[in-house]
């Protein structure tokens, strides 16, 4: 039943991925359209003035609605900023006309709550070229690039401005406001079992969360180091962002590969221009990420999210 559907895809939207866990979206159901809706009082102060990381997280909510209506045998009818004088609404979906899902789309379902975010180093097991080929297809399927790290000064400059970016805000206040220390009741912010004590020496450093568990520092290889980009920097490009890096996840999770999140750099205007003239022949960096195999070590670490009934109205 329609209803069942969508149901199953409001819940699926909370398994999303957003900065710092900060979950930054509600859900409204009016008949059958569910409205995606930024929470703006979730939003990064100081690294993300214009929400683009917030649109980013609602992006990736938005595409695990799709995903499971398509899954539940609805096609689903999207409309991106429906309402100029509404900016916080960022989508409206509703199940359209009967479908049989394909086998990407079931493949993708099957992910979503199995998906975990990785916060250090990777095995040195390579991930195959044929997969992150078939990441990058992923990711133009959402009229967004994924772009490896191609060579070694590609990546030595990417891995040089982001530790430049941490340098130059070691003590970050958003990540005070959202890390959880051990034992937290929150349903938001980063757990402190979800990321190692002393992080792996990958050239790309982590956030500092302040508490952290001991892990097997014998993972400490880089992994595949790739870039997302599009070819404008508009609201819209950021929702399709969050779509196809919702896309890619989900895709590499099936196959066992997963993602470190590295937007230090990004939140830093002169960071972010820098490598998208340099490094991005002009189109618009909108994550960087490390991809590669844990032994699902990441995938044992319990998620937390608000309930459904926090978030929907």
């Amino acid at each position: 039943m329609r209803s069942e559907a969508i149901h199953a895809a409001l819940k699926a939207a909370t398994w999303a991925p957003s900065v710092h866990n900060s979950q930054p979206w509600t859900f409204a159901v009016a008949g059958e359209e569910i409205c995606v809706r930024a929470d703006a009082d979730r939003k990064l102060r100081v690294g993300d003035h214009a929400g683009r990381e917030m649109l980013i997280g609602c992006g990736a909510a938005l595409f695990n609605i799709r995903t499971v209506l398509r899954d539940r045998g609805w096609a689903p009818v999207t409309r991106i900023l429906p309402d100029p004088d509404r900016p916080n609404l960022l989508a409206t979906v509703r199940p359209g006309e009967a479908v049989t899902p394909d086998e990407t789309t079931r493949l993708l379902s099957g992910e979503i709550e199995r998906r975990r975010t990785h916060r250090a180093g990777f095995t040195t097991l390579p991930v195959p070229d044929k997969l992150i080929e078939a990441l990058v297809r992923q990711a133009a399927a959402e009229n967004v690039k994924l772009v490896p790290a191609g060579d070694e000064a590609a990546l030595r400059m990417l891995a040089a401005v982001t530790q430049a970016a941490q340098g130059a805000r070691p003590q970050d206040p958003e990540v005070r406001r959202w890390a959880r220390p051990p034992d937290s009741p929150r349903k938001d912010g980063v757990p402190a079992d979800s990321y190692p004590r002393e992080p792996a020496d990958t050239g790309f450093p982590q956030r500092d969360y302040a508490w952290g568990t001991e892990t097997d520092q014998s993972m400490a290889a880089t992994g595949v180091v790739a870039i997302m980009t599009t070819r404008g920097d508009s609201r819209e490009e950021w929702i399709a962002t969050g779509q196809a890096l919702q896309r890619v996840l989900l895709y590499a999770c099936a196959y066992g590969v997963s993602a470190a999140f590295h937007t230090q750099a990004l939140e830093l205007p002169h960071l972010r221009e820098f490598l998208r003239e340099e490094l991005c022949s002009g189109a618009y960096p909108q994550m960087i990420m490390r991809l590669g195999f844990t032994f699902d070590v990441s995938r044992s670490v319990r998620r937390v999210r608000r309930p459904l009934s926090e978030v929907l109205d």
